[in-house]
Protein backbone atom coordinates (compact mmCIF):
# COMPACT_ATOMS: atom_id res chain seq x y z
CA UNK A 1 0.00 0.00 0.00
CA UNK A 2 1.68 3.19 -1.31
CA UNK A 3 0.63 6.68 -1.01
CA UNK A 4 2.72 9.20 -2.88
CA UNK A 5 4.72 10.93 -0.54
CA UNK A 6 4.04 9.11 2.89
CA UNK A 7 0.20 10.12 2.89
CA UNK A 8 -0.56 7.75 4.96
CA UNK A 9 1.70 8.38 8.19
CA UNK A 10 3.89 5.19 9.69
CA UNK A 11 1.40 4.48 12.63
CA UNK A 12 -1.53 4.57 10.70
CA UNK A 13 -0.37 2.36 8.44
CA UNK A 14 1.16 0.09 11.20
CA UNK A 15 -2.97 -0.06 12.23
CA UNK A 16 -4.01 -0.75 8.70
CA UNK A 17 -1.68 -3.13 7.65
CA UNK A 18 -2.26 -6.28 10.57
CA UNK A 19 -5.76 -6.75 8.68
CA UNK A 20 -4.09 -7.04 4.86
CA UNK A 21 -4.29 -10.65 5.39
CA UNK A 22 -7.40 -10.70 6.87
CA UNK A 23 -10.43 -12.09 3.86
CA UNK A 24 -13.23 -10.81 6.13
CA UNK A 25 -11.44 -7.24 6.44
CA UNK A 26 -11.93 -5.00 2.92
CA UNK A 27 -9.79 -2.31 2.77
CA UNK A 28 -9.75 0.79 0.16
CA UNK A 29 -7.76 3.58 -0.36
CA UNK A 30 -9.59 6.94 -0.46
CA UNK A 31 -8.43 9.45 -3.71
CA UNK A 32 -9.16 12.18 -5.43
CA UNK A 33 -8.22 12.93 -9.31
CA UNK A 34 -5.53 10.23 -8.49
CA UNK A 35 -4.58 11.78 -5.46
CA UNK A 36 -4.26 9.56 -2.20
CA UNK A 37 -5.94 10.99 1.25
CA UNK A 38 -7.97 8.56 2.86
CA UNK A 39 -8.41 5.16 4.11
CA UNK A 40 -11.69 3.20 4.59
CA UNK A 41 -12.04 -0.79 5.57
CA UNK A 42 -15.25 -2.47 5.90
CA UNK A 43 -15.90 -5.95 7.92
CA UNK A 44 -18.18 -8.31 9.26
CA UNK A 45 -18.34 -7.76 12.60
CA UNK A 46 -19.26 -10.93 13.41
CA UNK A 47 -15.97 -12.30 12.65
CA UNK A 48 -14.66 -10.50 15.49
CA UNK A 49 -17.02 -11.59 18.24
CA UNK A 50 -15.37 -9.39 21.15
CA UNK A 51 -15.78 -6.14 19.02
CA UNK A 52 -17.56 -4.19 22.14
CA UNK A 53 -20.51 -3.37 19.14
CA UNK A 54 -23.08 -5.77 20.82
CA UNK A 55 -26.11 -7.07 19.15
CA UNK A 56 -27.04 -5.83 15.82
CA UNK A 57 -28.86 -7.23 12.43
CA UNK A 58 -27.84 -9.81 10.49
CA UNK A 59 -25.92 -8.34 7.25
CA UNK A 60 -24.45 -5.59 9.46
CA UNK A 61 -21.14 -3.75 8.46
CA UNK A 62 -18.53 -2.12 10.08
CA UNK A 63 -16.62 1.10 8.78
CA UNK A 64 -13.59 2.68 9.80
CA UNK A 65 -12.00 5.14 8.46
CA UNK A 66 -9.61 8.10 8.57
CA UNK A 67 -7.90 11.30 6.11
CA UNK A 68 -4.57 11.33 6.22
CA UNK A 69 -3.44 14.48 4.72
CA UNK A 70 -4.11 17.47 6.62
CA UNK A 71 -5.41 19.98 3.69
CA UNK A 72 -8.40 17.52 3.12
CA UNK A 73 -9.66 17.96 6.82
CA UNK A 74 -12.55 19.78 7.22
CA UNK A 75 -13.59 20.31 3.83
CA UNK A 76 -16.85 17.71 3.00
CA UNK A 77 -14.36 14.76 1.72
CA UNK A 78 -15.17 12.69 4.91
CA UNK A 79 -18.61 12.66 5.15
CA UNK A 80 -19.29 11.98 0.94
CA UNK A 81 -17.01 9.29 0.52
CA UNK A 82 -18.55 7.38 3.81
CA UNK A 83 -21.83 8.21 1.77
CA UNK A 84 -20.54 7.47 -1.34
CA UNK A 85 -19.28 4.32 -0.17
CA UNK A 86 -22.04 3.07 1.75
CA UNK A 87 -25.00 4.38 -1.00
CA UNK A 88 -22.67 1.85 -3.16
CA UNK A 89 -22.51 -1.00 -1.09
CA UNK A 90 -19.20 -1.90 -1.91
CA UNK A 91 -19.12 -3.88 1.29
CA UNK A 92 -22.72 -5.71 -0.13
CA UNK A 93 -24.67 -6.46 1.56
CA UNK A 94 -24.79 -3.38 3.70
CA UNK A 95 -28.32 -3.08 5.30
CA UNK A 96 -27.24 -1.33 8.38
CA UNK A 97 -23.60 0.25 9.02
CA UNK A 98 -21.83 0.59 12.04
CA UNK A 99 -18.62 2.75 13.30
CA UNK A 100 -17.76 2.93 16.68
CA UNK A 101 -15.77 6.46 17.12
CA UNK A 102 -13.53 6.74 19.87
CA UNK A 103 -14.99 9.79 22.28
CA UNK A 104 -13.29 12.91 21.71
CA UNK A 105 -13.86 16.30 23.37
CA UNK A 106 -14.96 18.09 19.72
CA UNK A 107 -18.27 17.43 18.09
CA UNK A 108 -16.25 17.74 14.61
CA UNK A 109 -15.24 14.21 14.89
CA UNK A 110 -18.67 13.06 15.10
CA UNK A 111 -19.51 15.56 12.05
CA UNK A 112 -18.74 13.25 8.95
CA UNK A 113 -20.58 10.29 10.06
CA UNK A 114 -23.43 12.51 11.27
CA UNK A 115 -23.08 13.88 7.53
CA UNK A 116 -22.94 10.77 5.73
CA UNK A 117 -26.74 10.13 7.50
CA UNK A 118 -25.64 7.98 10.75
CA UNK A 119 -27.21 8.53 13.91
CA UNK A 120 -25.61 8.50 17.44
CA UNK A 121 -26.73 4.81 18.75
CA UNK A 122 -24.96 4.62 22.70
CA UNK A 123 -21.71 4.55 24.23
CA UNK A 124 -19.51 1.07 23.48
CA UNK A 125 -16.70 -0.40 25.22
CA UNK A 126 -14.46 -1.71 22.43
CA UNK A 127 -11.23 -3.15 22.89
CA UNK A 128 -9.86 0.26 22.06
CA UNK A 129 -11.40 1.89 24.51
CA UNK A 130 -14.59 3.82 25.30
CA UNK A 131 -16.71 4.95 21.48
CA UNK A 132 -19.52 6.42 20.54
CA UNK A 133 -21.74 3.75 18.15
CA UNK A 134 -22.90 5.42 15.44
CA UNK A 135 -25.50 3.61 12.79
CA UNK A 136 -27.03 3.99 9.40
CA UNK A 137 -29.59 2.07 8.21
CA UNK A 138 -28.74 1.68 4.57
Amino acid sequence: MSCNGGAIRSEQFELVSGDLEVEAMEQFIVAINDRPFGYLQCYDPDVWPENGLGDHPRGTRGIDQFIGEHDMVDRGHGSAFIRAFIDRAACAPVRHASSPIPIRPTAARFAPMRKAGFRRQHLVDTPDGTALLMVRNA
